[in-house]
């Protein structure tokens, strides 16, 4: 994987110069990482013990990796020019 390439993906992000499928799949892994983190915190608070802080492990695990994990694939298997 060559960082460079994702450090241009990341200005490409802040500056607004993705194409439409790439600001539709931005947005979703945002998404789901934002529902996870939601639903993480929303889980602690029904939990029955007396421990209710946010579970960072959960939701990096759910929400985090897999939300990351196409793009780290992608940078991997992406051809060559």
């Amino acid at each position: 994987m060559d960082i460079e390439h994702a450090k241009e993906f990341l200005r490409n992000i802040f500056r607004g110069g993705l194409s439409n499928k790439q600001k539709t799949l931005t947005t979703i892994s945002f998404a789901w990482i934002i529902l996870i983190g939601f639903l993480t915190w929303r889980n602690g608070l029904a939990s029955s013990t007396f421990d209710k802080s946010f579970r960072w492990d959960e939701w990096i695990w759910f929400g985090v990796v897999p939300a990351t994990a196409p793009y780290l694939f992608y940078f991997i298997w992406k051809k060559r020019d």
